[in-house]
């Protein structure tokens, strides 16, 4: 599986991912001041620092696919997610003001030296044009980027531990997934559809509709992917099927018989592919991506094998990890004073485009 590099941040990658990391570039300092009066143009507050309207316009900006024509209720729902997620970044920053974190210049200068890694400067520049941002704000989202996974990292990672009883536990009472009747390969998956979903299959709620939506969709991901972003996390939050999402796509062993059964592209984006390979398979304006996990022979399988062993550490560490940051997000977040400003008028309006520039109501 692709190993998270807190360092790698491909152009198209902080550019255009639909995340609270790429969306901190229009946000500004998180040094604490008092609250600004809540205007037409506030859209939410965290803990007394205002987020504005024209926050989310100039994200909103930067991440949109020009190529795609929304209806006004999904550019909202658009904006509404942006919202929210600049809200839980905002929140983090200034946990790791209390923390007193930082990143060391070094460190934010190789993350920027990375965007612009084997591209000409005229090039980095338009893209830089094309998306409203000036190389201090992409610098500005790149530190808040690293401060947010510095956060998640001291308070969720640091802190889990895998025991060898644990691993023994887990491997006594699925004994039977490691004896291998014959040769399989362990693959994971995203799936990406044109059509909406007749069910949420996925933790962010995010469904693309339309052949563009997918394209763009898929692309984003696998940016995502290249940046070091972890497959199980972006197919929980993102994969439109309904059955793997929730494991993180991971679909087990598929033995050989089944492969090769299967169409010939997602046979051939299986067979013979290193650990840690991964394919897109496009058919009829829908995306699979294809992540191969490991290659098994037919046998019995036990933690006295290094691979075995590191393979339940992998995936009881990545249980535990998602269970404690979803708990971690969701306590600070309730423990922080929070109005959603937009939500609230969107609530109010029984779905109703509300009029954005009438005055915003009082916090209550």
């Amino acid at each position: 599986m692709p190993k998270s590099r807190s360092a790698t941040y491909p152009l198209l990658v902080v550019l255009s991912v639909l995340s609270a990391s790429v969306y901190a570039a229009a946000c500004k300092s998180t040094t604490t001041t008092p609250a600004a009066p809540v205007s037409a143009d506030t859209w939410a507050v965290v803990n007394g620092k205002n987020i504005s309207r024209q926050d989310v316009e100039k994200a909103y900006k930067r991440a949109q696919d020009t190529k795609q024509t929304l209806s006004d209720e999904e550019v909202l729902t658009a904006k509404l997610n942006i919202l929210n997620d600049l809200i839980t970044q905002e929140i983090l920053l200034q946990k790791a003001a209390q923390l007193k974190l930082d990143i060391p210049a070094a460190d934010l200068d190789t993350a920027y030296g990375e965007t612009k890694k084997n591209i000409p400067d005229d090039t980095f520049q338009q893209e830089l044009t094309q998306r409203g941002l000036t190389p201090a704000e992409l610098r500005e989202g790149l530190r808040r980027e690293l401060l947010t996974r510095k956060v998640v990292t001291e308070e969720v990672g640091a802190k889990i531990t895998v025991t060898d009883q644990d691993v023994n536990g887990f491997f006594n009472a699925n004994r039977a997934q490691f004896n291998v009747p014959e040769e399989a390969y362990h693959i994971a998956q995203i799936v990406v559809t044109p059509t909406r979903e007749p069910q949420q299959s996925n933790r962010s709620g995010d469904d693309a509709t339309t052949p563009q939506a997918a394209d763009a969709k898929t692309k984003m991901l696998m940016d995502r992917l290249k940046a070091g972003a972890p497959f199980a996390e972006l197919a929980a939050d993102y994969s439109e099927d309904a059955q793997s999402a929730g494991r993180g796509g991971d679909l087990g062993l598929v033995p050989m018989t089944r492969l090769q059964q299967a169409p010939p592209a997602l046979r051939d984006a299986v067979l013979n592919k290193a650990p840690g390979s991964v394919t897109v398979v496009s058919a009829g304006g829908a995306h699979t991506i294809v992540l191969v996990l490991s290659h098994e022979l037919a046998g019995q399988r036990d933690p006295s094998m290094p691979a075995v062993k590191e393979q339940i550490t992998q995936t009881l560490r990545g249980r535990k990890e998602q269970l404690l940051r979803t708990a971690y997000l969701t306590n600070v977040r309730g423990d922080a004073q929070v109005v959603n400003y937009l939500a609230r008028r969107i609530v109010e309006g029984k779905g109703a485009i509300p009029n954005l520039q009438m005055a915003t109501p009082g916090a209550r």
